[in-house]
């Protein structure tokens, strides 16, 4: 692959200065920044291959000799939820629908008035619909927990949603879903369509938003089948796509998947008080059992990395804490560690970790 940029008349030779991916800005005064040896007074184009890319943001991984438009090594992500929190079918025809809107308003605190998650369970449970939105950022664990009790989320802003936010979320759906209930003010409540809908909701759930398929969805993006898995975390404060997340590959890996330090509030008999939990810990703490964590390995966590003893290093939040980092990158390739960001804003070193060569699993971005 050769790279020149500046125009067809005078180019620069800037392969020798790329290794793995870098991200090109067609803006000519990043590109000087990068690069140096401006050339004044010319508008400066990308050459590929003698393939002219100008007025455009592209991607090129040389050791591959491919162009993107994107970042390759980016993905979408989404919360999820275990799947022994979603209602069974007998149940979720047997339970009689009390209101058409469930009395949970997400941003009114007065409604927040559920001390178990058997309370808050119910209460969705007993509606037909439950009003969900965006608030810090689009995707929320609310929708997925309505989803697991049988109900339908009413998400009147679900058209603005950007492409790549919520792209494993079933959009399609929940727009046929806020139709109908709209419908109801006009037309009343058609029973037979909504429980048909709901159905379908219910098989989209668990066949796409557990926590197992999420694990399962990593794996598959990175094209990796490991035996064995290092979770790191910094901050273990509850952090709903870190837990969900390594809940599924403990689901899928057990103790093969070791998570280090031990995340102690998604075991079983863990002494954390319920209101030191984001969202009280509704549908994620406590579901493990203890022996899905290894002590041992604690103990000879370095020589374990130095001696490549894991397949793959997936680090539960780019944003709250990269343990290890420097001797996890000595011994793996860039490739071998994978980055989840769970956040509502990105104040991080994302591009940083897109162009040395790691996989990015991220939850809001356009």
């Amino acid at each position: 692959m050769e790279i020149y940029y500046g125009t067809r008349e005078t180019k620069i030779n800037i392969t020798h200065k790329i290794k793995g991916i870098v991200y090109i800005p067609h803006n000519n005064t990043e590109l000087d920044k990068i690069y140096g040896d401006p050339l004044p007074n010319h508008p400066k184009s990308i050459f590929i291959n003698n393939t002219e890319y100008l007025n455009i943001n592209i991607y090129v991984d040389i050791n591959n000799n491919k162009v993107y438009t994107y970042p390759p090594n980016l993905f979408p992500i989404t919360f999820c939820i275990p799947e022994e929190k979603i209602i069974n079918d007998k149940d979720s025809t047997n339970i009689t629908k009390e209101k058409i809107l469930s009395n949970l308003i997400p941003g009114d605190m007065s409604t927040y008035i559920y001390n178990t998650e058997k309370e808050y369970y119910e209460e969705y449970q007993k509606s037909y619909f439950a009003l969900t939105t965006k608030k810090a950022g689009w995707d929320c664990m609310r929708h997925y927990e309505i989803l697991a009790n049988g109900c339908i989320p009413y998400f009147p802003l679900m058209n603005d949603c950007p492409s790549n936010t919520l792209s494993l979320f079933p959009k399609e759906l929940i727009k046929e879903s806020n139709i109908l209930y709209e419908d109801y003010n006009l037309k009343g409540l058609n029973v037979n369509e909504y429980n048909k809908l709901r159905t379908k909701l219910l098989d989209y759930t668990r066949a796409h938003l557990t926590t197992l398929k999420m694990a399962e969805y990593i794996l598959n993006k990175i094209n990796v089948k490991p035996n064995k898995i290092l979770f790191l975390s910094g901050n273990l404060y509850s952090d709903y796509l870190r837990c969900l997340t390594l809940h599924g590959f403990k689901q899928l890996m057990g103790d093969k998947c070791h998570d280090y330090p031990k995340v102690p509030h998604l075991y079983k008999n863990h002494t954390i008080e319920q209101q030191n939990m984001w969202g009280k810990g509704f549908s994620y703490e406590g579901l493990l059992d203890n022996n899905l964590h290894n002590d041992e390995l604690d103990k000879t966590i370095k020589e374990d990395i130095e001696n490549k003893n894991y397949d793959i290093i997936i680090y539960g939040s780019l944003h709250r804490g990269l343990p290890l980092y420097d001797i996890c990158s000595q011994y793996y390739k860039p490739n071998e560690i994978i980055f989840l960001c769970g956040e509502d804003e990105h104040k991080c070193c994302m591009n940083e970790i897109i162009m040395n060569g790691h996989y990015l699993f991220m939850r809001e971005f356009d």
